[in-house]
């Protein structure tokens, strides 16, 4: 997905009225909003952050330091680890880490809901839309954030859902 597009999709769930342009600059596409009253903005996370103030929903950039600086890395994670991959070994290696990282935690920063799940959410998509049930089921805890992330309200939008099974289909038992 390109950035321009989750820059929309973020947009609309924020609850903002269309009217940002946006294009790209460079060979790896980095997203740049023009805004009416200042200097143009360049970079997917610099963009959501100053969509998130706009919207005054700051409680997205995380409500601590600790937890404002939890954000600011997975939003890193997101730009120097999602984007750009899509070699399946890579993939397989993100999601392992990102397994294992999820395993005691409802969302990025713990316990509550930021732009860092959103972002990531929408990084992903692509590659967890294409998982087998077998993948799912060996990611477990992405797969149970990624459920929970497309169900919160407003931020799937058009995307596909993705469906996981609730139960599972097989066991290490005979």
């Amino acid at each position: 997905m390109a950035a321009a597009e989750e820059l929309t999709l973020l947009e609309k769930s924020l609850g903002l009225s269309k009217g940002n342009k946006y294009s790209a600059q460079g060979e790896r596409q980095i997203p740049v909003l023009q805004t009416n009253n200042g200097p143009s903005l360049t970079g997917l996370t610099t963009i959501a952050a100053h969509l998130v103030k706009q919207a005054n929903k700051e409680y997205l950039l995380g409500s601590t330091a600790e937890e404002k600086a939890i954000v600011q890395q997975w939003l890193e994670y997101r730009v120097t680890q999602v984007d750009g991959h899509s070699n399946k070994d890579d993939i397989r290696t993100l999601l392992k880490d990102l397994n294992s990282y999820l395993e005691d935690k409802v969302y990025l920063t713990g316990y509550n809901f930021t732009l860092a799940d959103i972002l990531l959410y929408y990084g992903l998509h692509r590659f967890i839309v294409d998982l087998t049930v077998q993948e799912k089921e060996k990611y477990l805890n992405v797969s149970r954030w990624f459920c929970h992330i497309q169900h919160y309200p407003g931020i799937r939008q058009h995307l596909s859902s993705v469906v996981f099974v609730k139960n599972r289909l097989y066991t290490n038992s005979h």
